[in-house]
């Protein structure tokens, strides 16, 4: 399986997964590139998907769906057939409530295309409110191998980057991670993230003891889960 990024707006990014013959569009808001990347690779665009239904990912199915053959794969099919396949291979699909009701990634190893549900650098704000629902959706992910390779719906990383370093500025690792930073391939590894993401680090002592040293609740991990979303 092959990924294509596609940056669009002011820093939202969309993808297309492919094999050899047909593709998968997620977040099309770039539509006349995707257009003309299919065409350049002789690609055939089969599916049109979303990570969530927030407009700002979704801007692209009217014309993609104009000007293909595809169909438009919505939530509610996602969740009951599992995953899509493309030439063979299957991309699996996994529910991650928190960000919206509807919040869906699209995994095919190594590639994790994972919308607004985690960034490069943080998670997504809980627009739902069930920050409970949000956590277990965020260790679906952790979950996963360290050498998935994170795609997120938006390039926030020098933003979250300086906001990790105000938080924990004796980091080491950061410098480490941000120099992996390429504008034109927005993308981490899991294991990078699991160094410096405090939102994937609720046990690590070193959270703890900063949230502790704020006044915010860390008894649990339910506790640092809360504390650190209102820290947005």
């Amino acid at each position: 399986m092959n990924l294509k990024q596609f940056r669009y707006g002011a820093d939202n990014l969309g993808y297309v997964l492919s094999g050899s013959k047909s593709a998968l569009v997620i977040d099309g808001g770039a539509p006349d590139e995707i257009l003309r990347f299919a065409e350049k690779t002789g690609l055939e665009i089969k599916y049109i998907a979303n990570t969530h239904s927030h407009p700002d990912h979704t801007s692209g199915n009217r014309e993609l769906l104009e000007n293909t053959r595809s169909r438009h794969t919505d939530f509610h099919s996602l969740l009951k057939t599992g995953g899509l396949e493309i030439d063979g291979e299957l991309i699996e699909i996994i529910h991650t409530p928190g960000h919206t009701r509807d919040s869906v990634c699209f995994y095919s190893p190594p590639w994790l295309v994972s919308g607004d549900t985690l960034f490069n650098g943080k998670v997504g704000k809980c627009f739902t409110g069930d920050v409970d629902a949000f956590l277990s959706s965020v260790k679906k992910l952790l979950a996963l191998p360290d050498d998935t390779l994170v795609y997120a719906g938006h390039d926030y990383v020098e933003e979250y980057v300086e906001f990790i370093r105000s938080l924990e500025p004796d980091n080491t690792r950061l410098d480490e991670y941000f120099d992996k930073y390429n504008p034109d391939n927005v993308c981490s590894l899991l294991a990078d993230e699991k160094k410096v993401n405090p939102y994937l680090r609720l046990n690590d002592d070193k959270i703890i003891s900063i949230l502790k040293n704020k006044g915010l609740a860390a008894e649990t991990e339910a506790d640092r889960w809360r504390s650190l979303i209102s820290l947005m």
